[in-house]
C-alpha cells in the first residue's frame, strides 16, 4: 500500500457479482482474510467489492474462491482508493479512529508498528472549530519526524478537521504564553462560543481554559447590573465578556500585558458588541493609574494573584467599598498540616461534585463569633485556612492603602477545578467595607 497525500492509504478487496458476495464474505471470515474496518462497496458496474486485509490476496484463495466457495464465479481483485469506514469503524470512539487509521497509513509507509507507537497517540485533544490542539505528551517517538509533515495529514483527515497544533509547556515569562506549535495550516486562529460568548483568539500565542467554564457560568449570573469592574488579569476577555455580557455590569477596566491577547481581547468586545463598555489598560497591572472606581475586582490569575491584591485594593471605591473575586491554587495534601476532625473521604466527594455550590448560608439565623456567615461543611478545611488568612492580610492592606479601617467578609468559596493531585483551583469571594466613622 503506498501513501497518496496523507491520505489513507488504499484498501485491497475481492470483485464478485453479488449474489456470490455472501459466500465470500463467509469464506474470508473463516479465513481470517475479511476487512471488518471498511465496508462493502457496490462497483459502478454493479458488482460487489469486499475489502481483505493485506497488500494482496494470495493466489491459492482466489483459486479455492472460484473453484470450491462459488463454481464459475467472477473473482478479481481491485484497490478501493477511498475506502469507507464499516458500520463497526464508524461506532468506534475518535482515538480508535485514529489509531486505526494511523497504523494503516504508517505499514503502508513499509514502517512496523508497534507498542510504542501505539502508546503515543493522543487518546485526548481540544477541538476548536476545524483546527485540533493536541496535547504535549504524545508523538513524541522519533519515529515520527521521518513521516512528516504527511503523518499530519493523516492524522487530520482521520479526526475530520483542517488544522493541528501541538501544545508545548506554558512558557514562565509571566504573560502566560503558550508553548504551541503549527503542525498543519496557515494560521492559528479559531473561533469558540462558550455560554453564546464569542471568542476568537491565536491558539500559537493565547491560552483557553475549558476548565474555567463553571466560573465563567457563575460570574455571568452574578447581580453586577450598574456596577464598574476591574479585571486585572482579562487575557482574551475569559471573565471581562461574561461580566458584560450576562452580569450586566455598566463598565468593566481590562487589564492585560500581553500584547497578543491584548489583540484578540479588543476583537472579542467588538465581536460582542460591548466595545463601549469597556477600556483596555495593556500592561504591567502594578503600575496601574487607576484608584477609587471599582465595586467589583476580579483577580483570575493562578497559582496566585497575590502580586495583584495591593492594586485591588487601591481600585476599591473608597466611600462604599466592594468585592473580590480572588483565585488561587490551594493545595490539601493529606497530613501536610493539621486537619480539623472530620472525614477527608467524605469532604472530597463533596468537593468534587460540580452541582455543590459553597455559600454562606445562614445556619438557623446564627453567625460565627467572628460575625462571618457559617461556611458550608463542603468547604475543605485548607480552602478555609487560606481563605481567612487571605481575608486577614487584604484588611491590613485595605487600611495601609486607604488610610482607614475596613471591615473583610468571607461571602463564598468556589471550588473550580482539580489543578493536580491535592492542588485545588478555587474562587474566594471577599467583601470589602470601609469601617463607618465613629463621632
Amino acid at each position: 500500500m503506498e501513501k497518496e497525500g496523507g491520505k489513507p492509504a488504499a484498501v485491497v478487496a475481492v470483485v464478485t457479482e453479488p449474489r456470490f458476495t455472501q459466500r465470500y464474505r463467509e469464506y474470508l471470515e473463516k479465513q481470517k482474510l475479511l476487512d471488518r474496518q471498511h465496508r462493502v462497496e457496490k462497483m459502478p458496474d454493479g458488482t460487489v467489492a469486499l475489502p481483505v486485509l493485506g497488500e494482496a490476496l494470495p493466489e491459492q484463495h482466489l483459486r479455492e474462491l472460484t473453484n470450491r466457495v462459488a463454481p464459475g464465479s467472477p473473482c478479481v481483485l481491485t484497490q478501493l482508493l477511498e475506502p469507507g469506514p464499516s458500520k463497526k469503524a464508524r461506532g468506534f470512539s475518535p482515538a480508535q479512529r485514529l489509531c486505526l487509521e494511523v497504523r494503516r497509513w504508517v505499514e503502508g509507509c513499509g514502517v512496523t508498528w508497534s507498542a510504542e507507537l501505539e502508546a503515543d497517540l493522543p487518546r485526548s485533544w481540544q477541538r476548536h472549530g476545524d483546527l485540533l490542539l493536541l496535547s504535549e505528551d504524545c508523538f513524541q517517538a522519533k519515529q515520527w519526524r521521518n513521516l512528516e509533515p504527511e503523518l499530519w495529514e493523516t492524522v487530520a483527515l482521520a479526526l475530520g478537521v483542517q488544522r493541528l497544533a501541538k501544545r508545548g509547556r506554558v512558557s514562565p515569562d509571566g504573560a502566560r504564553t503558550p508553548a504551541v506549535s503549527l503542525l498543519l495550516g496557515d494560521s492559528g486562529w479559531v473561533e469558540h462560543v462558550d455560554n453564546g460568548i464569542r471568542y476568537k483568539f491565536d491558539v500559537t500565542q493565547c491560552m483557553f481554559s475549558f476548565g474555567n467554564i463553571t466560573e465563567k457560568l457563575r460570574v455571568a449570573s452574578l447581580p453586577c447590573a450598574g456596577e464598574v469592574l476591574v479585571d486585572l488579569y482579562a487575557g482574551i476577555g475569559y471573565f471581562t465578556l461574561p461580566f458584560l455580557v450576562h452580569a450586566g455590569a455598566a463598565f468593566v477596566h481590562a487589564c492585560e500585558w500581553n500584547p497578543h491577547a491584548v489583540v484578540a481581547l479588543r476583537n472579542n468586545l467588538e465581536l460582542n458588541g460591548v466595545v463601549d463598555r469597556c477600556q483596555i489598560h495593556f500592561g504591567d497591572n502594578r503600575k496601574l493609574k487607576l484608584s477609587n472606581v471599582a465595586d467589583r475586582v476580579n483577580l483570575g490569575l493562578i497559582p496566585s494573584s497575590e502580586e495583584g491584591w495591593p492594586i485591588a485594593c487601591q481600585v476599591l471605591r473608597r466611600d462604599a467599598g466592594g468585592i473580590l473575586h480572588i483565585h488561587q491554587n490551594v493545595e490539601s495534601f493529606p497530613g501536610k498540616t493539621v486537619q480539623p476532625p472530620g472525614n477527608s473521604d467524605t469532604e472530597k466527594e463533596h468537593w468534587l461534585s460540580p452541582q455543590l455550590i459553597i455559600t454562606n448560608e445562614l445556619e438557623n439565623g446564627a453567625t460565627s463569633d467572628s460575625g462571618r456567615k457559617m461556611l458550608s461543611a463542603a468547604t475543605k478545611p485548607a480552602w478555609q485556612r487560606w481563605a481567612e488568612s487571605a481575608e486577614t492580610r487584604i484588611a491590613t492592606l485595605l487600611q495601609r492603602v486607604h488610610g482607614k479601617p475596613w471591615k473583610t467578609q468571607i461571602l463564598h468559596i468556589q471550588p473550580v477545578k482539580s489543578y493536580a493531585p491535592h492542588v485545588d483551583h478555587i474562587v474566594l469571594d471577599l467583601d470589602c467595607r470601609p469601617c463607618p466613622l465613629v463621632g
